[in-house]
This record gives C-alpha cells, structure tokens and sequence, in this order.
C-alpha cells in the first residue's frame, strides 16, 4: 500500500531543480503547496513528505517554512552520502537529524542513504550497518539506496554526467545487487528494519526481480516514484498500474517528480513548470489511483470535484 506521497526529490540539488531560473525557490514553493492541497483533497488521511533534501540544510527548511510548505506537509525527509558525496562524517548522522529538528517540528525522515561498492564491498557493508547503528533508534523511516546498481549501459539522473568524474561512476554502484542479478556481500548483512529506496525506470525490465528480493530482505518499508514526464510517454498508465500492482505489499513512499520538457519553463526535467497547477492535477491523478481515501465521504468534506482535479492527466 501507499503510505505517504513525496512531492519531489532532491529539490535543492541542481541535478533536479533549477534554482538559476527559481533563485529563492518561491516558484518550488507554490508548486509544493498547490500538490498538497489537490493531495489532501483527494485523500486527507495520506502523509504528505517534502522532497528529500540533499544537501541537509536546514537553511533550506527555513525557507520553506518562510514560503508556507511546511505548512502544507507532515514530514520533512533528507538524504544523505557521507561515504561518496557529502563533505561529512558517517558519525555525523544524528547531528544532522537534530539540525533539521531544531528548525521545524516535523518527523523527520531519511528517504536515501547509501553507500557505493566503489571502492571496495567491505566499504558498502561497513556503511550500511553503521547507518542503521546511528538511525533506526533515531528516526522512522530510513530507505537505504538502492537495491540494484544501475546499468552500466544507462544514465544516471545527474545534470553534468561524466564531467563530475569518480563522483558520477559512483553511482552505478549503490546496489545491493550487481547488474548481473547476483547479489553483493552486503546483501546477506542487509539490518531488519532499515526500508529501500529503489527507482524503477519506465517499463524497467528488473520490476518482478526486484520484488523478489525485496521480499527475500523482510523489506517492509519502500521508497519508489513515478515520474511526471513519463506520464506523457504511450502506455504509460498501463506501466504505472503493472509497477504499483507488484509493490502493492509493502509500504511505499511514493515519490513524484520531474518535469515533462513541453511543461517548463525550460525544456528539461529539472525545470519549474510553466503551470503550478499542471503538477497539482498529476498528484492528485496519481494519488486518486494509488492511495485512494477509503474512508467513508461525510457531507462537505470537499471530496467532491476529484474527478474535475484529475480530469487534465492520464485518463
């Protein structure tokens, strides 16, 4: 089942927002809160998660707070790579986690955190178990990323690719399994109670796999997304609907984003949209088909009108 929906990823990585052309992120802003508003409308009871931040800056929570988002959500969750990208100790974590605290009183959740086999597996390990060391007593949900490595043949979702050098390859080794399917000395170490954070690509051939071994590590907990710009793709709804079916066992945090090119204000996914309410209607559309209400409708609740939010999108 779905049990939160996340608006966004990473929104202040530039990897996946532009904050050239939304320099005080007043345009994120407003998109956040009008796809909170259409979620609500359609299931009240459904937590609501702002975007993973990477980097954890709680400067940035402070903003949102100023613009109204943390108003308009339940949760604020971070992501965080001491191991291969950020400039901070893995000892760290806790203190990181209060710093966020310590500006918004929302739950706090780490929806990724991982470390590379880069280097070497024993490195992987040595993270993971020491992740979930410092975070399990700490916070609710932890999604450790990722499942499987990435392809060596596909591109990982970062704005200047190989010009980044090791830091880019280093994504290609975040899995617990290899790409050939075997599986990684971490996987047999894999803690109880730590969730996954895997992205499936559209139409991912590694869907059916994937379950598998979600099952096979007692994964209760989940971190997916469905993207906003592939919703333009044909067949679509058919891939959303066969990929949410087969995760429909575990509790899933699912995450939206990316922005389809003819909607930007540039054409690309990290742009903000021309129109705020475009995002909106998709998170109501994907929320109405994956996280229904199923509580009973009372009278004047602003139930009513679901159909005409989501009228614009897939069906």
């Amino acid at each position: 089942m779905v049990e939160a929906v996340m608006l966004w990823n990473e929104p202040n990585n530039l990897s996946h927002w532009d904050f050239k052309i939304d320099r005080n992120w007043k345009m994120f802003a407003d998109m956040a809160i009008q796809a909170a508003q259409a979620v609500r409308r359609v299931n009240p009871e459904l937590k609501i998660v702002l975007g993973g931040i990477s980097p954890i800056d709680p400067n940035f929570v402070q903003l949102m707070r100023s613009h109204g988002v943390l108003d308009a959500v339940d949760i604020v969750a971070v992501h965080g790579f001491p191991l291969d990208w950020n400039h901070w100790s893995i000892h760290a974590w806790p203190e990181k986690i209060e710093e966020i605290r310590a500006v918004t009183s929302k739950p706090v959740w780490v929806s990724e955190a991982g470390a590379s086999s880069f280097g070497a597996e024993e490195v992987q390990v040595f993270g993971m178990q020491k992740t979930a060391e410092l975070l399990l007593p700490t916070v609710e949900r932890i999604h450790w990323y990722s499942l499987f490595d990435l392809p060596a043949t596909w591109t990982a979702t970062t704005r200047h690719k190989e010009s980044e050098g090791s830091a880019y390859y280093r994504h290609y080794y975040m899995g617990l399994v290899r790409e050939d399917g075997t599986p990684k000395l971490a996987a047999s170490q894999f803690p109880q109670g730590l969730g996954i954070c895997q992205w499936f690509h559209f139409e991912d051939p590694r869907l059916d796999s994937g379950v598998e071994w979600l099952r096979r590590l007692g994964v209760r907990y989940l971190r997916t997304g469905i993207s906003w710009a592939d919703s333009f793709r044909p067949a679509a709804q058919e891939w959303f609907d066969r990929q949410m079916h087969a995760l429909q066992e575990f509790d899933t945090t699912l995450t939206l984003c990316f922005t389809p090119e003819h909607l930007g204000l540039q054409p690309h996914y990290t742009s903000p949209p021309r129109r705020n309410h475009d995002f909106a209607d998709f998170a109501a559309w994907a929320v109405e088909r994956y996280a229904p209400n199923t509580r009973p409708a009372a009278l004047g609740d602003g139930s009513a009108g679901v159909s005409e939010l989501s009228s614009s999108c897939l069906d």
